[in-house]
Parts: structure tokens; C-alpha cells; sequence
């Protein structure tokens, strides 16, 4: 930490405030008296108000810039210029009308521009309670000044960074802020310079919520110096990364586009040589070749498949705020994901009891009292578990609201815990408020680290209940309830052992014990209490992990993902959850402290080896997702606070909790569980590799349909002959049937063992193997397709028209035969399945019969687009020829799959 200097609220200082003793921050400050209106005003105009900075906005105009940053795009509209300048008007509407589809859903879909910051300048209180030189007001947070006095009650949302000075029982939710569970106690005395922000008990942070007592401070730091400002910050300087679909997406537009523009200019060049084609026919018959190999149809399926699985998820509670990550998520193969709210209840529970010298376990989860307590060889409840439950339900605060579904507590969570025990101990405790009505109380306070209760029962009974820090109620305690309620000698060195072992467990421990007193006592004091007590055991509680995360995680390591723990609570509460949950390495937890001695270099290293991280910092979750990415990890985070909303924004893929998770995390995340499920992930992964796979299938679908074009025109014009099919022929082919026909691929259902197969790597290609091969051999068997019904339609009719008609449909008939071979890339396609299809194959297929009708039979197609009527005999070949490659395409699966079983389509697909 830095020196402090008189203006400590500067931005480029971090001064130790929690290190600090009151006397010197009120000298620092300048604060010794509340301050005047005057001075109010001086620091108002020195360090602005207490308010986050507005974020820069990004209007529509700059939202749809980003949809034509796509090369594949920009190709097209060159594509489009070219054909409008030689005439070409069809060509032109329907390329542009593609870019336009593309983009306008592109758009659409993005919709909101980030909000992460407006989100976390909300986290800011309105109001604040104040005491100034002319006493105490209630003034709008964005008033308040470096050195203000602050009041804190029940309720309250911090509206600064305070340093306090008086507390009185004051318990602060910190959960959005560091992830810990339970509500943090706090206090005055200062602590070490270095402390982790969840241990800073001397500080109240602006956005935290005061659950229970007062407390008095010192403002230190406001608006974008609060650390709640500090992670806005944070947020604003944290990169988006491109989604690895769209990187890939982007170097094929390239490479296609480069490949693309070579080859015509050495065939415009070779044909000037060989083809005797004069300068401009040979031009016109270039410019038919850039139209067939550019893929137009493949921007629209490439948005339609993702469409359709943004739509998926949106059935499985999971909102996806930016198309392209859906299939990110098939690529994961590192979840980090926050503790608490997670793979957490959030919900205290009492899970282990220690009375009268026995242990005993506690069922069920949350705030319901289903659930039971059994004792070790399944001994009975005893008459000591049963005090404990008394003690612990009469010494408490809180209520259940059992009428709610599901139930609730109103006040502290571990108090509900409380008496969700007593609950389960015995049916009657739900009465003990009425039956032992309280007298007198000693309210909880940090200094003391314990409450007291006096209460009466209808007998004339009066007895004391004490609830407190286990060391503590021991200092008081003189004796221990033995099993059937009686009084023993306590045995402190054994008490200390159990709780110790409790602890271990990751639990966190509350020691219970009583006092009797006369009957007529009506108040108890501290003094009352000091010694003398009876001890009546312990209760471990823990916030426990939910079921469905375990499972979701077993199954997140079926599929080669490793699942990682990073929270901002204690090691040893990190370390139990862990193993409770099935992670791979649940023994080794490293600390934020560990980390900060760590350089990013050996982090690297250290991030793939360790999977729990605790009493993490915002810096330290973006610094780990950091270092998974940098070893070539595909990293999804997942969490629910303002402290996750950086890692969120940076992760490949970011998963906010939608229920209980901060309006910020939401915004900077990329997904949204609505129901805050961990087990959603699982079967978001599951949808990401299906429409990874859908994606493949489409692109080797339309690829060798160009290609066959493509290769046709070349050995044309090489050859010097006459072009089998025309440039807008091409493009009615592109745009008409083999969309229809690949849009079925999108809605392909998973394939079997998608989820046992490990993560692709980052940097893997959709055009590399057995797609490459595929887009080979299916290329070759169009191009013969297309010549052969070429000549045939020539050496029976002698009519140009006739013959192109021939090869437009031979190629549209290879192309339907060609849809079942690639729908099951390495099983055989003739079988009832692959056959049969689905209805909406089934339904392409109509809609193909009747669009090549139209084309064939129609004058007005007839005229527009060079095509002629049909006899039989022309349709007979043309189903063979679509029959010829399926069969050959079916050969070559059978010899591929015995021969070259390493290049198979689903290892490659892995």
C-alpha cells in the first residue's frame, strides 16, 4: 500500500483505510467535526459526486457497422458492384438481397448495446443518512463527500466506501461483492495492511446491504474510487474476445475470397491462350466463376443454424444475448464458475450437530424443514440435541415464512437455518416462541462475538440461551450436558478437538449453551453471563452444494471439460464444497494471496493444474480466466456479482445466474440461466457441439456444390468449350435449392456420444481432414455430373437450352441424394433413418420438386433464367445421376471407416 497524502480519495492512490486507526482517517480526511455546508461544497467540486460515470454508448448505426464486419460480406457486395456494372441486374438483386437478410438478423439479434456499467452505477444507494454540522439529514447519495459522517441501519445499501468507527451488532452482506455466503460481521479495530477485501471488517463497501444492527463511519472513497467503482472500471478496460466460431468464419471468408480472386485472373489469363473466347465473354465467363464458388448461402446458414440454437436454449431457460456464442459453448473446454449462488444454494443449513458428546447428521437442503437428524448406528434424538434446537430457536431473530413455496426467511440466514434445525428435531419447537416468550435480550456485537436471550416458560421456569463464537462460549462455559440432559464437568480440550474437526469440514461452527436463573429474573446483563454456563453443543452449517450442479458436473467431465471453483470465500469452506461437488483436485486451494506472488507466465501453468480457488479478488478471477486462455483454453465463466461481471466480459463464453445474480453480471455476461441452474451449462455445452456439427454438415454440403460449379466452368474455359451451366443459373442453383436444402441440416437432432467426446481445440478449422476430403471427392463427382448430362442432353437434342436444363437439374437431383449422405457424416446414410429423413427433410424436398418445376416447366422462368421443358427420358437421368452419388459416396464411407478409421468423420468431428 501507498503512503497516504492529504488527498487520499485521489484516483491513482490505494490507501489502506482498514489499516488505519479512526483518529488517523478523520486526520487524513480533514473529518475531526462533522462537516459544514461550506466544506461540503469545496469537496463536491474536488472529487465530483458520488456517482459512477456514465458508460460511452453505441448507438444503432454503430451496432449495425459491427454486422457488415463479416469479409464474406464484403466479398458479396464486390460481387454484387460486378454484376451491376456489366448488367447483370438479376445477379445483383439477389446477392444484395442476401447481405441484407444477413445483416438485418444479424442486427436484430445483438440487440441491446453492453450495459454492464450503467448496470453497476445502479448498485449505488439512492439515499444515505448523514450527520453534518447541523445535525443529521437524509440526503441522495450522490451528496455525499470524503470525510461525511455516515449512519448504517437494517436495510441499508452502503453508498460509499466508510470507514467505521462505532458498530452494534452490524452484519454486512458482501456476497456481490466477494462471493461469501454468510453475512460478514463487523467491527472497529483496524487490520493488517495487506487483508483480503472479505476480511476488512473495519470497512463497509458502497453496493453491499446491511442485513442486521447499526453502524457508524467515516466516508473515505466515493463514485469511481469506491471499489465498486474500481470493478466498473475494470469492466470498462476488459476485452470482449471474438468468438472462436467467428475468427474461424473470418480466415475462411479470407482465404476462400484470395483463393478465389487468384484463380480467375490465371484463368482469364490462361484463357486468353487456350480458350479462343474473345476478351469479353471470356471476362463474363470469369465473373460466372466468382459467382459459382462463392458460398451466398452460406452466411444465411451459418445464421439460421446459430438461430436455431439460440432458440433451443431459450426452451431450456438459457437466454443467449449474442448469437455466436452458442457455438462457443461446444468448444469449452474450462468452466470457471463462482461458489455461492451457483453451485450453491445460498442457502445456510445446519448439516452436523455435536450434543451432549454425540454427533449427529442433518438432512435436506435450504430453508424447508423436510428433512431429518439421525445419529451415528441411527441412535434417537436425545434429550441434549433437543435443548440445542430450544436454545437455538429462542435465541434468534429470524422468521420462516412456511407459507411461501419456496420458503423463506425474513433476517439472518443462519438464524433461519436455526430453526429449520429446531423444525426437524421436533414438530413442537414451531411453538417455542409462545411457549418460552422472551424477557430481556443481550443483542449480538462484534466485541463480545455472542447473543443472549432471557426467557420464561409458562411453569415459571427462566433460563438463559447463548449462541456465539465457539472459543468464546467455551471461555464461559463451566460444565456440558450429557446425553439424557444432565449437567457434567466440561471438557474444554475435547469440545476444542470436535470443533476443530468441524472446521476442517469446511463448516462453519456456532457454539450453543444456557443459564439457569430465578424465576422472577426479568433482565440479564453481560456481567450475567461471563461464567458459569452450561454447554449444550455446536451446529456446523454450510451453504450446500445443489444436486443437480454434481451431476452436471460429472457430466461436464465426461466430456473432457475441467470445472473450476473460484470464490471469494475461506480456503477451507472452498476446499469442503469441492470435494462435496466431485471436483478433479479438490485438496490443493490456492488463496488470492498465493496468486499475487504468481507471474502470468507460471499462472499459466499453475491455472490448468488447480481447480479451487479462494478469497479472490475481481482481478484475480480476470487474471485466471486470463491464464486459461493463454493455454489455448476455451473458457466459460460463470457467476452472479459485480465482482464477476470482468472475468464474465473477458471469458469466452460468459454465464450470469438470471434469478439471484446482479443486474451487472447479467449484462456483461453473454448467456443468462433464467432458472440458475448449473446443470443448464451442461446441456448448453450439449446444444453448442450440436450446432457445431450442423455447422460442419452445411458447410460440407455447399462447398462441393460450388466447387462441382466451380471445376465445371474451369474445364470449360480451359478446354475452350461451351459453359454447361450460365452464371445465373449458378446462382438460382445457390440460392434457391441448396439453401432450402441445407437449412434441414440446422435442425439435425445431437448426434449419439456428444458429450463423451473431448472439446475441439481453439484454433481447430472447419475446413481441415475429412471436410477437406469430403469437399474433394463430392466436387469431382458434381463435375462429372454435370458434364455427363451436359453431353447427354447435346448428343440427343442438339439444343443448348435442353442440355443446360439437364445439368442444372442433374445438379440438383446430385444434391438431394448428396443431403442423406452428409447428415450422418460416418454412419451409413442407406437405412430406414437416414431413408426416412425427418419432416422437414421431407418437406425440403417438396419444396425443391416444385422450385425445379417452376424453372423447367414455367415460360416466364423459362425466359429468364435459359431453361426448357423436360421429357421422361431427361428425368430418368437425372435421378440416376443423384443416385450414382449416393452410392459412391456410400462406398467411400465403408472404405474410409475400414481402411482410415483415424479419418473418420467422427473422430474428425471431435
Amino acid at each position: 500500500m501507498t503512503t497516504v497524502s492529504p488527498k487520499a480519495n485521489a484516483p491513482s492512490e490505494q490507501v489502506a483505510w482498514h489499516s488505519l486507526s479512526v483518529a488517523e482517517v478523520r486526520s487524513r480526511l480533514d473529518a475531526g467535526q462533522p462537516l459544514g455546508a461550506a466544506e461540503v461544497s469545496r469537496r463536491t467540486q474536488e472529487h465530483g459526486p458520488n456517482r459512477l460515470p456514465e458508460p460511452v454508448r453505441h448507438g444503432p448505426l454503430a451496432r449495425l457497422g459491427r454486422q457488415l464486419k463479416n469479409f464474406l460480406i464484403h466479398v458479396l457486395v464486390v460481387a454484387a458492384l460486378i454484376t451491376a456494372l456489366l448488367g447483370h441486374w438479376m445477379d445483383t438483386v439477389v446477392i444484395l438481397a442476401v447481405v441484407v437478410i444477413q445483416t438485418l438478423v444479424g442486427f436484430l439479434q445483438e440487440g441491446k448495446a453492453e450495459q454492464a456499467l450503467a448496470a453497476i452505477r445502479h448498485m449505488l444507494a439512492p439515499q444515505a443518512t448523514v450527520l453534518r454540522k447541523d445535525g443529521r439529514h437524509t440526503i441522495p447519495a450522490e451528496e455525499l463527500v470524503p470525510g461525511d459522517t455516515l449512519l448504517l441501519e437494517p436495510g441499508d445499501r452502503v453508498p460509499a466506501d466508510v470507514r467505521l468507527e462505532q458498530v452494534h451488532g452490524l452484519q454486512v452482506d458482501e456476497a456481490i461483492l466477494t462471493g461469501e455466503s454468510m453475512a460478514v460481521d463487523k467491527a472497529v479495530a483496524g487490520e493488517s495492511p495487506d487483508a483480503a477485501l472479505g476480511d476488512q471488517r473495519s470497512m463497509a463497501f458502497a453496493g453491499t446491504m446491511v442485513t442486521i444492527g447499526t453502524g457508524r463511519g467515516v466516508v473515505v472513497r466515493t463514485g469511481p474510487h469506491t471499489e465498486i467503482g474500481r470493478i466498473s472500471g475494470l469492466l470498462g478496460q476488459t476485452e470482449t474476445l471474438k468468438t472462436p466460431l467467428l475468427a474461424q468464419i473470418d480466415r475462411f471468408a479470407r482465404y476462400l475470397s484470395g483463393l478465389i480472386i487468384v484463380a480467375g485472373v490465371l484463368i482469364f489469363l490462361a484463357g486468353t491462350w487456350f480458350s479462343g473466347l474473345a476478351t469479353d465473354e471470356l471476362f463474363m465467363a470469369v465473373v460466372g466463376l466468382t459467382v459459382a464458388a462463392i458460398p451466398e448461402g452460406l452466411p444465411a446458414i451459418l445464421t439460421i443454424t446459430l438461430a436455431i440454437g439460440v432458440r433451443r436454449m431459450a426452451n431450456r431457460k438459457a437466454v443467449v444475448r449474442r448469437m455466436p456464442v452458442i457455438e462457443t459453448l461446444g468448444a469449452v473446454s474450462v468452466i470457471c464458475s463462482d461458489k455461492t449462488g451457483t453451485l450453491t444454494r445460498n442457502e445456510m443449513t445446519v448439516t452436523a450437530v455435536m450434543a451432549g458428546g454425540e454427533r449427529f447428521e442433518v438432512t435436506g437442503t435450504g430453508y424447508s424443514p423436510d428433512g431429518g437428524v439421525t445419529g451415528a448406528e441411527g441412535q434417537p434424538v436425545s434429550p441434549a440435541l433437543e435443548e440445542l434446537a430450544r436454545a437455538g430457536a429462542l435465541c434468534n431473530d429470524a422468521h420462516l415464512r412456511l407459507q411461501e413455496k419456496p420458503v423463506r426467511v425474513a433476517g439472518d440466514p443462519m438464524e433461519g437455518a436455526l430453526k429449520v434445525l429446531a423444525l426437524k428435531v421436533d414438530n413442537d419447537l414451531a411453538d417455542v416462541d409462545r411457549q418460552w416468550p422472551r424477557k430481556d435480550e443481550i443483542p449480538f456485537d462484534a466485541d463480545y462475538r455472542f447473543m443472549a436471550t432471557l426467557n420464561h416458560d409458562h411453569h415459571g421456569h427462566a433460563m438463559v440461551y447463548l449462541k456465539g463464537a465457539p472459543e468464546q462460549v467455551l471461555a464461559m462455559c463451566s460444565g456440558d450436558l450429557a446425553p439424557d440432559g444432565g449437567t457434567v464437568e466440561l471438557d474444554a480440550d475435547g469440545w476444542q478437538r470436535r470443533i476443530d474437526a468441524m472446521a476442517a469440514e469446511g463448516l462453519r461452527v456456532l457454539a450453543f449453551a444456557r443459564l439457569p436463573v430465578a424465576a422472577g429474573t426479568t433482565s440479564v446483563s453481560i456481567d450475567d453471563v461471563r461464567e458459569g454456563l452450561q454447554l449444550l453443543g455446536v451446529a456446523g452449517f454450510m451453504d450446500p452444494p445443489r444436486s443437480e450442479a454434481i451431476t452436471a458436473i460429472e457430466e461436464c467431465h465426461r466430456a473432457g471439460i475441467r470445472v473450476k471453483m473460484i470464490t471469494g470465500d475461506h480456503a477451507r469452506t472452498a476446499g469442503a464444497i469441492a470435494t462435496r461437488l466431485g471436483l478433479r483436485a479438490p485438496d490443493r486451494v490456492l488463496t488470492g494471496a498465493d496468486l499475487d506472488r504468481v507471474s502470468d507466465e507460471d499462472l499459466v501453468k499453475l491455472a490448468a493444474e488447480v481447480d479451487v480457488f479462494a478469497r479472490t479478488s475481481p482481478e484475480h478471477k480476470l487474471r485466471l480466466v486470463r491464464a486459461l486462455q493463454t493455454g489455448q483454453g476455451v473458457v466459460a465463466m460463470t457467476g452472479d456479482g459485480v465482482n464477476d461481471a470482468p472475468a464474465l466480459k473477458r471469458a469466452d463464453v460468459g454465464i450470469a445466474m438470471g434469478v439471484k445474480g446482479s443486474e451487472a453480471a447479467r449484462e456483461a455476461a453473454s448467456v443468462v440461466l433464467l432458472d440458475d441452474n448449473f446443470a443448464s451449462i451442461a446441456a448448453a455445452v450439449r446444444e453448442g457441439r450440436t450446432v457445431y456439427d450442423n455447422l460442419r454438415k452445411g458447410i460440407a454440403f455447399l462447398l462441393p456444390i460450388n466447387g462441382g460449379e466451380s471445376v465445371s466452368l474451369i474445364v470449360a474455359l480451359l478446354l475452350g468449350l461451351t459453359l454447361p451451366i450460365t452464371a445465373l443459373q449458378i446462382l438460382w442453383v445457390n440460392m434457391v435449392s441448396s439453401v432450402v436444402l441445407a437449412m434441414t441440416l440446422a435442425f439435425e437432432p445431437t448426434e449419439g456420444g456428444v458429450m463423451t467426446r473431448p472439446p475441439r481445440p481453439r484454433a481447430q478449422s472447419l475446413l481441415e481432414g475429412f471436410v477437406v476430403w469430403r469437399v474433394l471427392v463430392v466436387s469431382l463427382l458434381f463435375l462429372a455430373g454435370i458434364f455427363a448430362a451436359w453431353n447427354w442432353g447435346m448428343q440427343r437434342t442438339g439444343d443448348l437450352e435442353y442440355a443446360r436444363t439437364m445439368a442444372v437439374n442433374s445438379l440438383v437431383a446430385m444434391e438431394v441424394f448428396y443431403l442423406f449422405a452428409v447428415r450422418y457424416l460416418d454412419t451409413p446414410s442407406i437405412t430406414l433413418r437416414g431413408v426416412v429423413g425427418t419432416p422437414l427433410v421431407l418437406g425440403a424436398l417438396v419444396a425443391v420438386v416444385v422450385l425445379q418445376s417452376l424453372f423447367t416447366w414455367l415460360p416466364p422462368f423459362n425466359e429468364a433464367f435459359g431453361s426448357t421443358a423436360m421429357d421422361w427420358a431427361g428425368l430418368v437421368f437425372t435421378f440416376m445421376a443423384g443416385v450414382t452419388v449416393l452410392l459412391a459416396l456410400e462406398l467411400e464411407t465403408w472404405c474410409r471407416r475400414r481402411l482410415w478409421p483415424l479419418a473418420s468423420g467422427q473422430q474428425d468431428l471431435g
